[in-house]
Parts: structure tokens; sequence; C-alpha cells
């Protein structure tokens, strides 16, 4: 029931190896840094955790409740939510996200002048959605997994963008990580 768990925990680990691109470039050099982050984080990561989740999905694991239909609609909601934060944040930083580099450059415009890391908020409100949608214990342990993981991940990347992009330490001070400030006026 829990074999889920290999490839999620798998992936995550590749995924978050992916977030040291300083230390791989000053090591393998420029390129091949970056074909070692595209590899980790594109090739073994994202497809290892999403093979975990479609396997806690398909899992044989009890209901947790019985979904009615707005709770349906809500899971819906949320899922869609989540795919524009990240449709909109991969399109402000083109291939910086697939192809992470240290001659990278700050992008803080666009969604990324309100909210840090709008990819990982549009996965955890992906995450909240499944599990509304698909409310299994396998699920569950997943989708928990999966806001873990993110927390994790969001900080080790942040740790290598100080290093990489000296200001990002300022953007940090100025941008809240997951949950942007919706009464608060941008100030530039």
């Amino acid at each position: 029931m829990y074999i889920f768990l290999m490839p999620l925990l798998i992936g995550f680990i590749f995924n978050s190896l992916s977030a040291f691109t300083c230390y791989l470039s000053q090591r393998l050099g420029e390129r091949n840094g970056r074909v070692a982050c595209i590899i980790l984080r594109d090739v073994l990561g994202i497809p290892m955790w999403a093979i975990g989740y479609a396997m806690a999905e398909n899992a044989a694991s009890s209901l947790i409740y019985t979904p009615l239909w707005f709770i349906s609609v809500l899971a819906g909601l949320l899922m869609l939510a989540g795919a524009a934060s990240i449709i909109i944040g991969l399109a402000s930083i083109a291939g910086r996200a697939f192809a992470p580099s240290t001659k990278d450059t700050l992008v803080s415009s666009g969604i990324y002048a309100y909210i840090r890391h709008p990819l990982y908020s549009g996965l955890m409100l992906e995450l909240a959605g499944l599990f509304l949608y698909i409310p299994k214990t396998t699920v569950l342990i997943a989708c928990l997994l999966g806001f873990g993981w993110v927390l994790i991940q969001s900080r080790l990347e942040e740790y290598d963008l100080v290093i990489r992009l000296p200001a990002y330490h300022e953007y940090m001070l100025r941008i809240p990580r997951f949950v942007p400030n919706v009464g608060k006026r941008k100030v530039d």
C-alpha cells in the first residue's frame, strides 16, 4: 500500500539536489552544472515524484470521507488556481525554472513582485485540491509529504539564490514566500 513512498521520496531528493545550482556549477563548470540541474530536476526528480503521486492515487486505500459535490468543486478550483500560479510563474521566469544557471538575473516583476515562490504556492494549492478530490489515506500522506518537501525545497533554493544573486537577500525581505500580501501596495 505504501510503495508509492519510494518514487515520491526519491523524486523529492533528486529535485532537492537540483537546488544547488551554484555548487554544481562550481564543481562541474557552468555548462555541466546547468545540465546536472536539468537532469536532477526535470529528468529524474519531477517524473519520479509525479509517479509517486499517481501510485498514491491508485493505491488500495480507504476514503477518509465521501466527497460532496461542493468539495469536488472546491478541489477543482484549488487545482485550477494552482495551475494558474504555476503557469504565470513559469512564463515570468522563462527557462530559469527548467535550466537554472549562475548567470541568471533576479526576476522581481509580474507575479514575482508579489510572491517569491508562485510555483511552489501553486503546487501546494494543487496538492490541497488533489486531497479534497481524492480523500484517500495514501493521497493524504503523499500531499502532506509534498507540503513538507515544498517548505524544505524553497529554503534550499533561497540559500542558493542568495549566493548566486546577491540582490535576492533584499528581495526576500520585501516579498512574502508563499502567500502574497494582497492588502499592501507594491512599492518599487
